[in-house]
């Protein structure tokens, strides 16, 4: 029997997606499942007359396979992850690699990538991106790892990636050992920020302007036609025209509680580790939150009062200006996310290539988007570009949007409509291009209460200095300490 170019461990619904990819590609595929019935399920029905081959035990998988080994695990992230490396291990020989596809926290990437090359084989922790369709059609792939697998799996992943309109493949290694899921990690903190974003630009049209679903949604068919074409201005433009049985929009239906399955959540604490001001991501965090808890919010909605949503102006301009507040705020985003990926880059020595992700990004994945190219074009003008609103195409757009988006954070809030991500995105952009900001006073403050020291606009940056506010705290200074 001929032998799998590649095994695959996991065969739910990304994982079969995945097989099948492969497969059609014209890759064997050896697949395995802890519940075994499930590999005769797959087998014997979708898989069935394909070059794909069952195997009920690990060591069944390994002797499938050509050498070196490629094992993929499509596995719940944590300790499963663990488990399967410790499992597979006896099997494996030397220059074998293990590749771990999951939702995985890049830290516990670095610690593996050291664990299966203290062995001496190699191990790819890759984010994939693009749900279940992606995963059978082209996700986007963000490998990283051992770079000495790279070659080994180059040739399958390219093969079943997502392409851009020129061929170019949406997947090319992103670095060592844990590089690859911390941009699939930020790659999913900026998802979580696009689809606050959009849900804002609803609550503002629907609360505000009163518009109904149908009206909604062909605002959205034609901001999918412009600068906003993207994957997730499409399905909202779906959604909005999705009706119930009874012929009622079916999104009015849905109770306003969002999940979350914590991607969010580590970037807004990686970007506190690394001292990034990562505010619109982690403000569309907390607005999950705040939409979970809505027994408390029903509660204080009887009790809480605000002003009552009113809008006797031109509607259509409003429309216009929402557009514009919104793709501004999109890409204080990306640029707040492209931050945090340069600052751990130096933080664990990846040499990231930025424009090289947003071409990863711009098809396959969850926020594919024509706005990506021309974060491409902003990297490869200048490869050290130091903040994307510093790229003269980006700054102009946000110049140019900027009194659209004040009109909108300032009439939704007037009207009491909460805009996080919109006037997050703001003060962020405020904020940059300020040179002087309130934290001398704050300096003073600290060095009041915790003679924390201050450096002086009259001294060379490095110098620190102590003041005895008080005349009874004497000389004696704090150490420095900078997040």
């Amino acid at each position: 029997m001929s032998k799998a170019d590649i095994g695959l461990i996991g065969l739910a619904v990304m994982g079969e997606n995945l097989v099948m990819n492969m497969e059609s590609k014209g890759f064997t595929v050896a697949v395995f499942n802890r519940t075994t019935e499930k590999v005769s399920a797959f087998v014997e029905g979708r898989a069935k007359g394909k070059n794909i081959i069952g195997t009920y035990s690990l060591q069944e998988l390994a002797d499938s396979l050509k050498k070196p080994r490629k094992v993929m695990m499509m596995v719940k992230a944590g300790k499963p992850v663990d488990d399967f490396i410790d499992l597979l291990l006896p099997y494996l020989e030397a220059g074998d690699i293990i590749i771990d596809g999951g939702n995985s926290h890049f830290p516990d990437t670095i610690r593996r990538t050291k664990y299966v090359e203290d062995k001496g084989m190699f191990y790819i922790g890759t984010g994939v991106s693009g749900g279940e369709e992606g995963a059978l059609n082209g996700p986007s792939m963000m490998p990283g790892g051992s770079p000495q697998a790279w070659l080994h799996v180059k040739p399958i992943f390219q093969a079943i990636c997502a392409k851009v309109e020129d061929g170019s493949p949406c997947c090319d290694w992103v670095g060592e050992n844990g590089a690859g899921h911390f941009v699939k990690m930020v790659h999913n903190g900026i998802e979580y920020g696009d689809m606050q974003l959009i849900c804002e630009a609803y609550h503002v049209m629907k609360d505000l302007l009163g518009m109904s679903a149908d009206e909604m949604h062909e605002v959205f068919k034609e901001w999918n036609e412009g600068e906003l074409s993207s994957y997730l201005i499409e399905i909202t433009r779906d959604i909005l025209a999705y009706k119930d049985e009874d012929g009622k929009p079916i999104v009015d239906k849905i109770l306003d509680t969002a999940g979350q399955k914590g991607t969010g959540k580590w970037t807004g604490i990686a970007a506190l580790d690394e001292g990034v001001p990562l505010t619109l991501i982690g403000e569309a965090v907390f607005s999950r939150c705040l939409s979970a808890m809505k027994a408390e919010r029903v509660e204080a909605s009887n009790v809480l009062t605000g002003p009552k949503p009113s809008f006797n102006g031109d509607k259509k301009a409003m429309i216009e200006d929402i557009r514009k507040a919104l793709y501004a705020s999109k890409i204080v985003s990306y640029a707040q996310g492209y931050t945090l990926m340069s600052a751990a880059a130096k933080t664990y020595g990846w040499n990231l290539n930025y424009g090289g992700i947003a071409l990863m990004w711009r098809g396959g994945c969850i926020i594919r988007s024509t706005f990506l190219g021309k974060i491409k074009e902003a990297y490869d003008n200048d490869p050290e570009l130091s903040n994307l609103l510093l790229d003269p195409f980006f700054r102009q757009t946000v110049m140019d949007a900027q009194d659209s988006w004040r009109r909108v954070t300032a009439t939704a809030l007037t009207n009491g409509i909460p805009v996080p991500a919109f006037t997050t995105a703001l003060c962020y952009f405020d904020g940059f291009r300020s040179e002087r900001l309130p934290a001398n006073l704050l300096q003073a403050q600290r060095d009041y209460f915790g003679a924390h020291t201050y450096e002086r606009l009259d001294k060379p940056r490095g110098e620190f200095y102590h003041t005895n506010w008080t005349g009874t705290g004497g000389s004696t200074s704090a150490s420095t300490y900078t997040a």
